[in-house]
């Protein structure tokens, strides 16, 4: 579980994000950081009974606390949160993962389409219009909508091109993103059970993933099959 001291540090941080502050606090960083660990790991172990997760260490999955700042107007050099990437190989899959963002009142699972290539996302708009019953059989399913009921990402003010306005899944074929995610508080994230409840939002978020990576990365031509 995470303690409530890691929570303080990300508090303290965002209230004094720079270098001189954070040297004088790097043991709290450190100590924040294992105890992020200890929850990634235990992530992990839970997550590996039903995705494969081959050489996939910690390490691999907890992402930089530095920000890049050099194309970014906002130069605070640390990010205001912890985050890793659960999946196989980690942050760097290059695949659709599941994704763990740590920060005070702001806490949440997440996974899904965010920056889809053009490629991508005609793949997405052709899959749709030609088998839609995949994904919606996957996203409107009751216990899906009941742990993810939130969607970031923008859509289209109009049809994309090829598409007709009164199509039946026109608001799925609008979409340039389509990300689900659940919060948590911090009373949760702070709880025993923490690890545990990540692990069953990754395994109800899973065939979602699998299906995006089916799209985008395993260059099938027949239509994804649940």
């Amino acid at each position: 579980m995470l303690t409530q001291s890691t929570l303080h540090f990300l508090i303290d941080l965002a209230e004094n994000n720079n270098r001189d502050w954070f040297a004088e606090n790097r043991k709290r960083y450190e100590t924040s950081k294992k105890d992020l660990e200890q929850l990634v790991a235990a992530v992990l172990k839970g997550v590996s009974e039903f995705e494969s997760l081959p050489n996939t260490e910690v390490k691999d999955c907890i992402f930089r606390i530095n920000r890049d700042i050099r194309f970014s107007k906002d130069k605070s050099p640390y990010k205001q949160w912890f985050s890793a990437a659960i999946g196989p190989g980690g942050r760097h899959s290059g695949r659709t993962d599941f994704y763990l963002h740590i920060q005070p009142g702001e806490s949440f699972l997440g996974a899904g389409m965010w920056a889809p290539t053009p490629k991508h996302l005609a793949k997405f708009r052709q899959e749709i219009d030609f088998n839609p019953q995949s994904l919606k059989s996957i996203i409107e399913a009751p216990e899906f909508r009941d742990y993810f009921p939130e969607i970031w990402g923008e859509s289209l003010q109009r049809s994309p091109k090829g598409y007709p306005d009164d199509h039946p899944d026109i608001a799925l074929l609008k979409r340039k993103q389509l990300f689900f995610m659940h919060k948590y508080s911090d009373a949760e994230v702070t709880s025993p059970g923490f690890a545990t409840e990540v692990v069953k939002g990754c395994r109800l978020i899973k065939p979602y993933c699998e299906f995006l990576n089916y799209l985008f990365f395993d260059e099938q031509e027949e239509t994804f099959e649940l």
